[in-house]
């Protein structure tokens, strides 16, 4: 706070109200004469920007073309970031951006830009951390106020439209009696926002041994709510790669309280309002502590990365209840968010009809009217009342196992899982009359290569070449759009144009996915292709002196910083996916370069780690590679695809699996390929114990 005017925190303290946690409609182009009023966003991509296209605020999107006018006619710039899911950025629209009184204030003294956070992922980084700098707090709609070359003085989030007319009015004010005042608050805020993308990588000395390893899980066990799941504290956000470290974890160390904070999670959310129990999916994160109420929108990057963790959950406990959340999850995407190219879209929206949730909830005498015998039952397994279980509705989630409720009403387990599935089915069917929410019909690089990755798990956990078939059409779907002739990638793709430079979780996720495609085909493109991203990728987002990636590439033109992603997420951290891509490539391709940068990567944040726990789980990953020597299994011979999907069966994180019917290119494959026979080489460091011919003797040899 020492770098913000005393202004500045009065005016935020007053003027702060309710943010959209961090966790509409798609807006067609409708001619122009329907519309009083048109702007500048009409020719988006976005379908977020798309929404706002016929607001009377003359918006322009991010581009030189708004900075320019700005430094032109020496106006105040308003950046306003959000995305088409979130429901706050609806509410804030609609009360003031939509208002012609609010408008004539913006267009009169300001240059008003709108941004989709998820197209331009570096832009509301920026703003963000101004607003973190400002008010201590984040989220969406972000709402900046920044001088014409784009350094913000102020930073907040969603304003009723009253105190979104003072913001306005006192910053016009100050611009035109006090200029002097702004241009201190920027460089003062500006120079924090520096400091914050700057980090301190002081590269650690530990030793990546089992202490270091229990140390990192201490922390992340310490924040489990093992009662309920998840993070100890309320609103719950799915973290997957959380809980894939903890099932990694679990496998090395055989540590029982590290597998119980992964099914305690994936159990509680299975049964809660945050799954979708008639359609499949999961919400954007529950805003309850017992994951009862979703905050509705739908994400693409959750349910590809729960398609994963619930797959290797499976493999690891064999529950039946993870499979066929595997399986709705499956069906979620390929009813609503599968384009027909293969691209896989972006979101749905929390509103339909202008109110949240809507769509999905339920009073008991629609479900009644719905169900013709077992109303009772089903009624009383989702908590069902008749006076609704949320705001006068019901939403569906289970409290209580069917083994439990069954005898209540006369019937078997079996039975009432039949009422349950067959409920659900009519009334799925009656709620696809409704009005649906929004499509955010955009296709992102990052995004549609964490659903790959989700679909290559499933199909190799599961066993079902299908979902395999959908990973490769994806795979094929990114080569052809979102691959560029210089061996860049693009990040978005809508109606046939693919158009923004992509950042470093678009390299981080694709790298990932086509090793994972690897592995489930043994087709060795798919590790040349990863690894011509690599390259590129240090070529133009690697930052030599720290030895960490950059965000954004250095053919972008330049932001107020260049920043890192270093923690993790919801969404893993470009860093740490990078860092675990290069160990994987450097692996495989025997590049000891790639291997030696992986390493310096993850000492660069042990220390964070120790403090962070959760935030840093994705890096937890790689350490488990570097504490315990991985495996490398080669299947080599005609029966490779068969033994494959038998090894498939086995949940083993720490073998990285090679082969096929012939020896190929890679280097660990020369000379283990015996005319007649399938064998299966058990190395580690590139030194290999005798071949066996069974996945039961393979699997002894890495235990």
């Amino acid at each position: 706070m020492k770098w913000i005017s005393l202004y500045i925190l009065i005016l935020v303290f007053s003027l702060v109200v309710n943010s959209c946690q961090t966790p509409n409609n798609s807006t067609t182009n409708n001619e122009d004469s329907e519309h009083p009023h048109t702007n500048h966003l009409i020719h988006s991509s976005s379908p977020y920007l798309l929404q706002h296209a016929h607001n009377p605020v003359n918006w322009y999107p991010w581009g030189k073309e708004a900075l320019e006018k700005a430094k032109k006619e020496d106006k105040l710039l308003i950046i306003s970031v959000g995305y088409a899911a979130c429901h706050w950025c609806h509410v804030m629209e609609h009360e003031s951006f939509e208002d012609t009184m609010v408008a004539r204030l913006m267009n009169e003294n300001f240059i008003s830009i709108k941004v989709d956070r998820e197209e331009r992922p570096d832009v509301d980084q920026i703003y963000m951390n101004a607003a973190y700098l400002t008010t201590g707090r984040g989220g969406w709609p972000l709402n900046t106020v920044a001088l014409p070359d784009g350094r913000p003085i102020f930073a907040g989030t969603y304003f009723p439209k009253e105190n979104w007319i003072k913001v306005l009015t006192h910053f016009s004010g100050l611009k035109e009696n006090k200029p002097e005042s702004l241009e201190t608050a920027a460089d003062q805020i500006t120079r924090g926002i520096q400091q914050m993308d700057m980090g301190s990588f002081i590269a650690s000395e530990k030793e990546f041994d089992e202490g270091l390893l229990q140390s990192v899980y201490r922390g992340i066990e310490k924040n489990i709510d093992f009662k309920r799941g998840g993070l100890d504290k309320a609103p719950k956000f799915p973290m997957p790669d959380v809980h894939q470290f903890l099932l990694r974890y679990h496998h090395l160390t055989g540590d029982p309280k590290a597998l119980e904070a992964v099914t305690v999670t994936l159990d509680n959310m299975a049964n809660g309002g945050i799954f979708d129990h008639l359609g499949g999916g999961f919400a954007r994160y529950s805003t309850d502590e017992i994951w009862k109420v979703p905050h509705f929108e739908k994400m693409l990057y959750d349910n590809g990365q729960l398609m994963s963790l619930y797959s290797e959950a499976w493999q690891v406990t064999g529950n039946d209840s993870y499979r066929e959340v595997v399986y709705a999850i499956s069906n979620f995407i390929e009813a609503e968010m599968t384009s027909p190219e293969g691209g896989f879209y972006s979101s749905l929206d929390a509103d339909s009809e202008g109110e949240e949730g809507k769509f999905y909830v339920w009073t008991k005498e629609e479900i009644a009217a719905v169900l013709e015998g077992n109303t009772e039952s089903f009624c009383e397994y989702f908590n069902v009342s008749t006076t609704g279980n949320w705001e006068g509705k019901n939403i569906l989630y289970a409290t209580e196992s069917r083994k439990k409720i069954a005898p209540k009403h006369n019937l078997t387990e079996e039975q009432l899982t039949e009422v349950i599935h067959e409920g659900g089915s009519e009334l799925l069917e009656k709620r696809n009359e409704r009005i649906r929410p929004g499509l955010d019909d955009k296709i992102l690089t990052a995004w549609n290569a964490l659903m790959l990755k989700g679909y290559v798990d499933a199909s190799r956990a599961l066993g079902n070449p299908l979902f395999l078939d959908v990973a490769l059409k994806n795979a094929a779907f990114l080569k052809k759009n979102m691959f560029r002739e210089d061996g860049g990638l693009n990040r978005n793709y809508k109606d046939g144009k693919s158009s923004i430079n992509g950042f470093a979780d678009d390299y981080a996720f694709v790298i990932d996915a086509f090793i994972a495609l690897y592995q489930a085909t043994f087709d060795e493109q798919w590790l040349f292709d990863a690894d011509a991203l690599m390259r590129y990728a240090l070529e133009h987002f690697y930052d030599t002196q720290t030895g960490m990636f950059f965000y954004t590439s250095d053919e972008d033109d330049p932001l107020i910083t260049r920043s890192r992603e270093v923690p993790d997420n919801v969404i893993p951290g470009s860093n740490s996916a990078l860092a675990k891509d290069l160990f994987y490539l450097g692996t495989y391709l025997y590049n000891n370069d790639y291997l030696d940068k992986s390493r310096k990567m993850l000492r660069n944040v042990l220390e964070s780690m120790n403090e962070e726990g959760p935030y840093y789980s994705n890096w937890a990953i790689l350490l488990t590679h570097l504490t315990y020597e991985p495996y490398e299994v080669a299947i080599v011979g005609d029966r490779a695809e068969e033994l494959r999907k038998e090894w498939d069966q086995h949940f083993q994180p720490n073998a990285f699996l090679l082969g096929g019917k012939s020896e190929g290119k890679l280097e660990l494959l020369k000379n283990k390929k015996i005319e007649g026979e399938t064998f299966i080489y058990v190395c580690q460091d590139k030194l290999c114990k005798l071949p066996v011919q069974s996945v039961e003797e393979a699997l002894r040899l890495v235990e």
